[in-house]
């Protein structure tokens, strides 16, 4: 099955996300970067991200918005991790992306026996991140 992949438009600030979402998600994960200026825009900063991915684990596609181009806000909408690896990893990443951002609600072991938690991360990205089963 394939499933959606988010790309997302940054005001200016998708080389420093994409590096931290590397960072969080696996120092190995690969990182490619490619300015407005390689791609011969010029609706933009010559330096700034016209498109960008980091391919792990999770891979995320981004770019700084154009200019006259809206950048992201998001409400009512959660990436999700469910189940996504190991438990340990997962607590690692709900950390991780917590991180200068804000703790909705903390990853706990709940009633249906399973975990999970929400976090929004410093770039304002809403994260639903879980696995079943108690914690390890």
């Amino acid at each position: 099955m394939v499933a959606p992949q988010p790309y997302i438009l940054f005001p200016g600030t998708a080389r420093e996300a994409l590096e931290h979402y590397r960072a969080v998600f696996g120092g190995d994960a690969e990182l490619v970067l490619h300015t407005y200026e390689e791609f011969g825009r010029d609706d933009g900063p010559a330096d700034a991200i016209a498109h960008g991915m980091v391919r792990g684990p999770v891979d995320l596609y981004a770019a700084d918005a154009a200019s006259g181009e809206r950048s992201v806000t998001v409400t009512g909408l959660m990436l999700s991790l469910l189940g996504a690896a190991e438990p340990a990893t997962l607590r690692a990443w709900f950390a991780a992306l917590a991180d200068g951002g804000q703790v909705i609600d903390d990853l706990q072991e709940r009633e249906w026996v399973a975990s999970d938690g929400v976090v929004r991360d410093r770039f304002g990205l809403t994260w639903l991140i879980g696995y079943e089963g108690t914690s390890d």
